[in-house]
């Protein structure tokens, strides 16, 4: 049994100590945002956020008219849509491909398998910059520029070179006998995939629905490129660079605006984070 001593109960205080300022850092700006998010204009151009816990229970330094006037008038409400249409078929496309490849790569013996797997791997250095034109020219020759079935195809192939990866590492860690055993009672490739590998790889899985999903709520880049300026399909980030550009002093406005693009991706984060850290050792150490 390891002896406690005075020095190692000041260590570890002290880095309880650090960890609790780290989280303090990091957590100011978004503490900062959503209390300003709530406070009228001439507040926020006067003082700073901290000044209201001053009188915290003063409710004539609080307002609503942030959110309504973003919701309501600039067109966030159809934005927020939008980013919900572009997500969440951009997240379960590339997870479900991506399932179905690295099982395939991990578990089935085909030639040509090492090859592929390689090229999979050597897509994950491909910058983005280098696709957008001659995708953007295919996109106009087919006619889905300004299209959510456009952003779709987008974001999914760009996510499937990191989502096989990662997969197929967590999948090749599985144990060798359940399968050999699966196969030896007759099942097929198929039911092995869906009744073994998938319920067996519940954190992989939402470790990159955390990934896919939060890279594709803040896309900007990507949706600029493929949206075409077409509001209709327009997400959240598009919408909220074009306020910075035409409320870039009114920051009342903007906090609100930021806030509500921050709101989805807190709750997913929070909902899966369990999972999030043994999906990603699992997927990075074995195999």
């Amino acid at each position: 049994m390891s002896r406690v001593t005075p020095g190692s109960v000041m260590s570890r205080a002290l880095l309880h100590l650090i960890i609790v300022l780290l989280c303090l850092v990091w957590l100011l700006p978004t503490l900062g945002l959503l209390v300003s998010s709530f406070r009228p204009a001439h507040a926020v151009s006067s003082s700073g956020w901290w000044t209201v816990f001053a009188t915290p229970f003063d409710l004539t330094q609080y307002t609503l008219d942030n959110y309504r006037h973003v919701l309501f008038q600039d067109g966030m409400a159809r934005a927020f849509l939008n980013s919900l249409i572009i997500t969440v078929p951009s997240t379960a496309l590339p997870v479900l491909v991506a399932a179905l490849a690295a099982f395939a790569f991990a578990w089935l013996r085909f030639p040509g398998r090492e090859v592929l797997l390689l090229v999979v791997v050597g897509l994950l250095v491909v910058p983005l910059q280098t696709t957008f034109i001659p995708i953007l020219r295919l996109y106009s020759q087919w006619g889905a520029v300004g299209t959510f079935a456009g952003l779709w195809l987008a974001h999914t192939g760009y996510g499937l070179p990191f989502a096989i990866y990662l997969l197929r590492n967590f999948f090749a860690a599985l144990p060798r006998d359940l399968f050999e055993s699966a196969y030896i009672d007759g099942a097929s490739p198929w039911t092995a995939f869906w009744r073994l590998a998938l319920p067996m790889s519940t954190p992989a899985l939402a470790s990159l629905v955390i990934f896919q999903f939060l890279w594709v709520w803040n896309d900007l880049l990507v949706a600029l490129i493929y949206a075409g300026g077409t509001q209709e399909v327009a997400p959240l980030t598009v919408r909220l660079s074009t306020l910075v550009g035409s409320y870039g002093q009114e920051w009342h406005v903007l906090t609100a605006a930021a806030f509500v693009t921050m709101f989805v991706p807190l709750v997913v984060f929070f909902a899966l984070q369990r999972y999030f850290v043994r999906g990603i050792l699992a997927g990075a150490v074995k195999g």
